[in-house]
C-alpha cells in the first residue's frame, strides 16, 4: 500500500513542478494580480500548496518516530520560505517560494517511500481534535488538499487562456 502513496507524492511533485514552469513564465505583477480566489493571486495559490504540503508533512514526523529515513526525510522542510503574512510578493521572494516546492516536494517523496506498510497505521494528531487518524488517512488528505487547490490555479490559467496540463497520465513512474 506505500507505494500507492508513492506513486502521489511523485505525481504531486511533477504537477507542481509543471504550474511552477508556467508561473515563473508570467511577470511578477501577473502572479500577484488579484484572481479572485479565496488565495486571491496564483502566488498566494501556489504558497497555499506548499504551505499545505510543509503543514501536513510536519503532522506525520511524530506519527513515525522510530522511521530514521522518514525522519531524516522531513528535515530539509525547516529551510522552506513560504512568506505567509506577506500580501505581495517581490520577485526575489517568489523564487524562494519556487525553490521551496522542490525541497517539500523532495521530503514528500523521500518521505512516503521510507515508509512500511506498518507505519500507514500510525497515529496522527488531527488538527484541534482530540483523537488521531491514521497516517494513510492524512495522507490522502495531503493529496486532496493539493489536487485540490491546482485545480483552483489550472481554472485561471484556463480562463487566462494559458495551456496547462499537470495529471501526470504519461508519467514515467505509473509504467511496470
Amino acid at each position: 500500500m506505500s507505494d500507492f502513496f508513492v506513486i502521489f507524492a511523485k505525481q504531486n511533485a511533477d504537477a507542481d513542478a509543471a504550474f511552477l514552469a508556467i508561473l515563473d513564465k508570467m511577470t511578477n505583477d501577473e502572479r500577484e494580480e488579484s484572481r479572485k480566489s479565496y488565495y486571491d493571486s496564483l502566488s498566494g495559490l501556489a504558497r497555499h500548496v506548499l504551505g499545505g504540503t510543509v503543514f501536513f508533512l510536519g503532522k506525520f514526523k511524530d506519527a513515525v518516530p522510530n522511521n530514521a529515513a522518514a525522519q531524516s526525510a522531513l528535515a530539509p522542510l525547516a529551510g522552506v520560505e513560504i512568506f505567509h503574512d506577506v500580501k505581495r510578493l517581490s520577485e526575489d521572494q517568489w523564487k524562494k517560494v519556487a525553490a521551496g516546492f522542490g525541497i517539500a516536494d523532495k521530503a514528500y517523496v523521500d518521505f512516503v517511500s521510507a515508509l512500511t506498510d506498518k507505519d500507514l497505521d500510525a497515529p496522527v494528531k488531527w488538527f484541534g481534535n482530540p483523537d488521531t487518524v491514521p497516517l494513510y488517512f492524512a495522507l490522502q488528505s495531503l493529496i486532496a488538499h493539493n489536487l485540490h487547490h491546482r485545480g483552483q490555479i489550472s481554472q485561471i490559467l484556463d480562463s487566462l487562456k494559458i495551456d496547462n496540463d499537470y495529471s501526470g497520465i504519461n508519467a514515467d513512474y505509473l509504467k511496470k
